[in-house]
């Protein structure tokens, strides 16, 4: 006899009971939509795509296997090169740059990583490298070097500004004049910065019945950013904004549609106010595409302004769903392969973005925008069209 847990007495029970019309679970809801609308299943890009933000390293974690498949499924869809924002400094990026060039340099662009914290541990912050004399410009001269390898930008991730800490206890300030060197550096050698700072608005919020997304942060409550020991959302956004502005001659992505993409009237000002600030659209389809009118006429107002990303490497239809979104018309469809869906409870509507537009999303805008893409792209093209 098999033995079930309580929890699953229950969910069954639930589920028993919804047959009947009773109540339901909410992780036991899978509705099947009944809508009959066109559907444009894209197998590929249409055009060339370089994804700007692909995690190579904490996704596949050196898997020779599963780097073959993954170039595969680029070269299906059309992918031309991904640029890895994995490369970190020092041992690892070469280590990632072995992983990635000894066979597909020519598919892959390596950005690099700030280091923090160093070999010290998690609970010593006074022992942290970033707080050691000198560390900024120790570190601008590690990314100078890593330049002369072949680096061609500069990856921050969103524990600069939530998790990283001051000898104090304090969390380390994103515009803290201390790192200026590092974000100048960039500026003087041409690589750009993507930086993710915050994230979704609802992370911010209480996990109660009111979040769009408490099904999401119900299961990862590691996720919420609530409460007095966080910054709020609009003081990081406003720490990274300060910093754009303080080194207009340094190019800053802000990854995610510069994490505000539930408001785009705002992430409008942000363009406007700041020249040297680029967007890509890395897992936030599942936002842009709830509110497609608003949406399409962003993107084209900014088309000099985007680039492509995904937050991959994701199973193939993931990529395919990116497609769909930007290249058609279709309503109501999923904005990812995962049953429920990872974010909110809702589908997408596609954009449908003029070709012109297009091309500068998927290619044009990165090819002038990080060095050494322009020279992968055009191998790409090259080998395409021989084949």
């Amino acid at each position: 006899m098999i033995a079930l847990s309580w929890c699953c007495v229950q969910s069954l029970a639930a589920q028993e009971s919804a047959n009947d019309g009773g109540e339901l679970l909410l992780r036991d809801f899978r509705p099947k939509q009944q809508l009959v609308v066109k559907e444009h299943l894209l197998t590929k890009a249409s055009q060339p795509v370089v994804d700007v933000h692909i995690h190579m390293h904490y996704r596949l974690r050196g898997s020779r296997e599963a780097l073959e498949d993954f170039v595969g499924l680029m070269d299906r869809n059309n992918i031309a090169v991904c640029v890895s924002l994995d490369g970190k400094l020092g041992r690892q990026l070469d280590e990632h740059r072995e992983y990635l060039w000894t066979r597909y340099r020519d598919r892959f662009a390596i950005f690099a990583n700030v280091d923090w914290q160093g070999n010290a541990p998690d609970d010593a912050p006074h022992l942290w490298a970033c707080h050691q004399p000198g560390f900024a410009r120790r570190t601008a001269d590690e990314l100078e070097r890593a330049a002369e390898r072949g680096v061609c930008g500069l990856k921050v991730f969103k524990r600069f500004g939530l998790g990283y800490k001051n000898p104090d206890g304090t969390l380390v300030e994103i515009d803290d004049p201390r790192w200026d060197p590092i974000w100048a550096k960039c500026g003087e050698l041409g690589l750009p910065v993507i930086i993710h700072t915050a994230d979704p608005a609802a992370f911010f919020e209480p996990i109660d019945r009111y979040n769009e997304r408490w099904e999401e942060l119900s299961r990862h409550p590691d996720w919420s950013f609530y409460g007095d020991q966080f910054p709020s959302r609009k003081a990081l956004l406003d720490a990274r904004n300060r910093v754009i502005e303080r080194h207009p001659k340094t190019q800053f992505i802000g990854a995610h549609v510069a994490n505000n993409s539930e408001d785009l009237r705002t992430v409008s000002r942000w363009l406007d106010r700041y020249p040297n600030l680029w967007i890509e659209p890395a897992s936030r389809i599942a936002e842009l595409g709830r509110q497609p009118y608003t949406a399409r006429d962003f993107l084209i107002r900014y088309q000099d302004r985007l680039l492509f990303g995904t937050d991959g490497p994701w199973p193939e239809l993931r990529f395919q769903l990116y497609w769909r979104f930007f290249e058609t018309r279709d309503e109501s469809f999923p904005y990812s392969e995962k049953v429920p869906p990872p974010q909110g409870m809702w589908s997408i509507y596609g954009v449908d973005l003029p070709d012109d537009v297009l091309k500068k999303l998927y290619h044009e805008n990165a090819a002038k925008l990080i060095p050494g893409v322009k020279e992968r792209l055009e191998k790409y093209r090259s080998k395409t069209n021989d084949e």
